[in-house]
């Protein structure tokens, strides 16, 4: 599978994955596979700064326009094709639904709560994926650390929305129990989604797929921001702009292509593996830029979920 530029999206995959024709993760492939997880840990708080100056809808309309506009470069330079036609339009139109659904729950939710609880709570989509794969499709078969992983995840996610109005130190943002529970459903959203990245990309080019994945979303958002959200009316700051275009072209463009191409060479496993640091990269990052708190509460969920995205992306060869 390849992953969307949307969120990082780690495969729940099984030990057969890791072939002998994929080469194993050289300083450099580490290097960069580190590097995109530190970039998409920085999302939710690149979000928060620019929902300060535009409103949240309209941030996702800022933030994917500019990746649709990278990913009509990426396209020519990758070699695919650009324009889209019946089913694979199709395909690619309805993934770009769930983008638009995903995108407006976790911005609103954001806006709300806070960069901190965002990036863990988003990070619980693989909760939702792997009970569908394991347990609803059987297309995966789940080892004991993998199921174990899966417990830590879902246990960090409650912990931390059941707790969700007791934090009130933040300096900037305040956690609260609604926004928490939207953006735990735009985790749901997101596994959706992933799976069905999973299904169109058998019949799309991976790129072709995320560029009008975006061009839909972003056109959704858009209506959708011009029904329902008025200007801010707070000046535009440098901090903003650098949000957006952080946002826009390093998570959703270049972190997609840096993806595509690590699991070119490697196993979606291999890769997948470094993905339990986003949700701490995400809350330190918070607690730096936004002065989150960092409670106990908060501490626990971010290890809960990150020991289990680790555990379930984990694989060992089989015993004979």
């Amino acid at each position: 599978m390849t992953t969307s530029a949307t969120a990082q999206e780690p495969s729940v995959r099984s030990p057969s994955d890791v072939r002998a024709d994929h080469q194993p993760m050289g300083p450099v492939s580490v290097f960069l596979a580190l590097m995109t997880i530190t970039l998409w840990g920085g999302t939710a708080v690149a979000n928060q700064v620019a929902i300060d100056v535009f409103p949240p809808l309209f941030v996702g309309v800022l933030r994917f326009g500019l990746a649709a506009i990278f990913m009509v470069f990426w396209c020519r330079i990758d070699g695919t094709p650009v324009f889209l036609s019946g089913r694979q339009l199709w395909l690619s139109s309805l993934v770009g639904v769930m983008m638009f659904l995903q995108i407006a729950t976790f911005n609103y939710g954001t806006a709300i709560s806070n960069a901190s609880h965002a990036t863990v709570l988003v990070n619980s989509y693989i909760f939702w994926v792997a009970i569908y794969e394991g347990w609803i499709r059987r297309s995966v078969r789940f080892r004991w650390w993998q199921v174990f992983g899966l417990c830590l995840a879902g246990s960090g996610v409650l912990l931390l929305v059941g707790n969700a109005n007791s934090e009130s130190l933040s300096e900037m943002d305040q956690p609260t129990l609604l926004g928490d529970l939207i953006l735990a459903s735009s985790g749901f959203v997101l596994a959706i989604k992933t799976l069905l990245v999973k299904k169109a990309v058998q019949e799309v080019p991976p790129t072709s797929m995320i560029l009008w994945h975006d061009i839909v979303g972003t056109a959704l958002l858009f209506v959708l921001s011009l029904l329902t959200e008025s200007p801010t009316g707070k000046p535009v700051t440098v901090d903003a702009v650098i949000a957006i275009l952080f946002g826009g072209i390093a998570i959703s463009g270049v972190c997609f292509a840096i993806n595509a191409m690590l699991l070119q060479k490697h196993g979606a496993s291999q890769v997948a593996v470094f993905s339990f640091g986003t949700p701490l990269v995400g809350i330190l990052l918070a607690y730096f830029i936004r002065g989150d708190h960092l409670s106990r509460w908060l501490v626990t969920s971010g290890l809960f979920v990150a020991a289990g995205i680790y555990l379930v992306n984990r694989n060992r060869p089989l015993k004979k």
